[in-house]
């Protein structure tokens, strides 16, 4: 790509068992985005509502993302990517295993309704007793799907994407090595300033919400980023920041969840869009994305992506205010960074 286009995550707009997928496609447009990253979630929803049932079947799912499709080209909105494809690499359970290859198919049939040729898979976080660590496991894994992508017409590309909680590929650094193992032209990565800087620099149980060494630790990543990554391995990127929080994210905590990393905690409750300081947004976010723009050169899709208590809100007025919430941070991350 050669210029810089805003997109938004369609569960950033509102829950989907809250808000109408309609009115959050509406919203998005009609606030200046180009692009969407629709949410597996948001289809299940959409065919319950199409079908009265409370389960629907792969043929209702299907059917559901051609309305979904229909409805973004009213908009004249683009679908970026589907996601999440979730806790597919590494597992010590083969059968399991087996049963994600089946409903990646699924998955491709889906993409090409929404006329997308991306599928995000998140870095597995399952607990460390139902996976390997073994990088050759999980490089295999990834392969597997990369190579049955590459077979559609045309071909679907996966964007891996660590997150700061993920089991063991839980920075950036170790899904490139990852990728690199994968060496597949459809395989690669999304960079996400709160993943990135919520790792190295961000600690939600910490006092004083960083890691000890968090400025040099940062500065040292960001410089190997900016060394080490291929540029035609960054499929997209999503910037976003979080709050900080005012007590640690530990037991006791409103936003604790038994068995949950506290940045999986974090990561759900508690993220801002970029500059919102005024709720909180303090993490070295523009730092992460100069390295991705300035460093590497990086031109494409940027989408504001927000995980956050406020998209379950009640009212109709949600995925206005989040979309307006979203291009207001857009156009301050264009002006700050002088993009296209």
């Amino acid at each position: 790509m050669t210029a810089f286009k805003p997109a938004i995550l369609s569960a950033s707009l509102g829950r989907a068992w809250l808000h109408d997928f309609e009115n959050k496609v509406k919203q998005a447009a009609k606030s200046g985005f180009e692009g969407i990253e629709v949410f597996y979630e948001d289809l299940e929803y959409l065919a319950k509502d199409l079908f009265s049932v409370v389960d629907p079947n792969n043929d209702q799912i299907q059917s559901a993302a051609e309305h979904a499709r229909g409805l973004l080209d009213k908009s004249e909105i683009t679908v970026i990517g589907l996601q999440p494809f979730l806790f597919y690499e590494g597992l010590l359970d083969r059968q399991q295993h087996a049963r994600l290859i089946e409903k990646i198919q699924v998955w491709f049939k889906i993409a090409k309704r929404l006329r997308t040729n991306t599928i995000q898979i998140p870095a597995n976080f399952l607990p460390a007793e139902q996976l390997t660590g073994d990088l050759e496991v999980i490089a295999a894994d990834l392969t597997e799907l990369a190579d049955l992508g590459l077979k559609e017409d045309p071909p679907i590309r996966f964007a891996y994407e660590s997150l700061c909680w993920s089991t063991h590929i839980d920075t950036w650094e170790k899904s490139l090595v990852v990728a690199n193992m994968v060496n597949r032209p459809n395989f690669g990565l999304c960079l996400d300033t709160f993943n990135i800087a919520g790792r190295v620099w961000g600690d939600p149980a910490s006092p004083t919400g960083k890691t000890p060494n968090a400025d040099a630790d940062l500065k040292a990543s960001l410089e190997r980023l900016r060394r080490d990554m291929p540029l035609d391995k960054v499929f997209y990127i999503q910037v976003v920041d979080a709050e900080r929080m005012e007590s640690p994210l530990v037991s006791g905590h409103p936003f604790h969840v038994d068995g949950n990393p506290p940045r999986m905690n974090w990561s759900r409750n508690a993220r801002a869009y970029m500059y919102e300081t005024d709720r909180g947004a303090y993490l070295p976010a523009e730092d992460v994305a100069r390295a991705i723009i300035e460093g590497l050169g990086y031109k494409g899709w940027v989408s504001m992506e927000l995980f956050s208590r406020t998209m379950a809100e009640e009212g109709d007025d949600v995925p206005a205010s989040h979309a307006k919430r979203g291009m207001a941070a857009w156009k301050k991350f264009v002006q700050r960074l002088q993009l296209e």
